[in-house]
């Protein structure tokens, strides 16, 4: 977070050679002024900045070390980052500073279509959308789960009652959510915690969120979000197949529940009672094999069989005093 800060506070600096005032970079970074005096005295570990009176400016030439992009796909960014901004409730920060880092890429081969650039994301920041800081804490803690495949726990406002409620749960989506009176919110689609249910909720009613130390996995087959027209939950569960030697077939009873398509039964060649299906890659279906004792043993494949080791090896450490 401090990082990006940082970033941010660069880009700014540098789109902005006349200098700016203290209080207006606050605005835009969406800071406390006072906050903005540690973050220019650590910019300054790595960046020439000079003050002339209350103003802040680079000194010197810096360059924008950024990848090359092709005017044409400079254009796409500006043309996609338009539609976005006229979507989002609140302002963004780091959608300004995004396009910030295409301007300065384009400032020598592009300058026309670089200063266009600029000037949107001036209007992102100066625009009439107010700021949130709850809402991007909230959006930005979401990403960091999500592309670190973390589970994650929020409080947010209950769609039902409107009450207040917390959450965990694997998200596997952030983006648009179309609804039936126009609006667009930014939303997070996840798997509860503990269960197959999948839910969806708008990142504006969240108020907390933190990241938990504890990995999942999205499935290949699903579909992103609701369907507008109806009320629709996903097709697609994430599965993992699964390999089991059974002690006797009714064990199989314990997992009726978490098991969503085949399920074949048959015996090897040393006379043990194997069977193959594809079940819930869910914390239910570790809880119903634990439930089986040794009537079920995991066979394959051998990374869940790993983790389910884990998994029991941290409930023996919590019982260790009595073992």
């Amino acid at each position: 977070m401090k990082a990006e800060r940082l970033t941010q506070l660069e880009l700014l600096l540098l789109s902005h050679p006349e200098g700016m005032r203290r209080a207006e970079i606050a605005r835009r970074l969406g800071v406390h002024r006072s906050t903005i005096g540690r973050y220019i005295e650590e910019l300054k570990h790595h960046m020439d900045i000079e003050e002339d009176g209350f103003i802040i400016k680079p000194s010197g030439k810096h360059d924008m070390d950024m990848m090359k992009l092709s005017v044409y796909e400079s254009l796409a960014f500006n043309l996609s980052a338009e539609l976005l901004a006229s979507h989002v409730e609140f302002q963004n920060p780091h959608l300004a500073s995004g396009l910030r880092k295409i301007a300065g890429n384009m400032r020598n081969y592009a300058p026309t279509m670089s200063r266009n650039l600029n000037a949107a994301a001036e209007a992102i920041e100066v625009g009439s959308k107010k700021s949130n800081p709850t809402f991007m804490k909230a959006l930005e803690v979401l990403t960091d789960a999500w592309i670190s495949g973390k589970i994650v726990r929020i409080r947010h406002t209950g769609s039902q009652d409107g009450q207040p409620q917390e959450t965990e749960f694997a998200p596997y989506f952030i983006g648009f959510r179309e609804e039936g009176t126009g609006r667009r919110p930014i939303s997070v689609t996840g798997r509860l915690r503990h269960t197959a249910e999948i839910t969806t909720i708008d990142i504006l009613d969240i108020h907390e969120a933190e990241i938990l130390d504890e990995i999942y996995t999205i499935p290949d087959n699903l579909k992103p979000f609701f369907k507008p027209d109806a009320q629709q939950r996903y097709g697609g569960i994430d599965l993992i197949p699964l390999k089991l030697k059974l002690k006797e077939r009714s064990a199989l009873n314990s997992l009726s529940l978490v098991y969503r398509e085949r399920c074949e039964i048959y015996r090897n060649t040393e006379g043990e009672l194997i069977c193959e299906m594809e079940a819930e890659n869910s914390i239910e279906l570790m809880l119903r094999i634990v439930q089986s004792g040794d009537s079920i043993e995991i066979i394959e494949p051998q990374s869940y069989r790993k983790k389910f080791m884990k998994e029991l090896e941290k409930i023996f450490r919590v019982y260790k005093d009595i073992v």
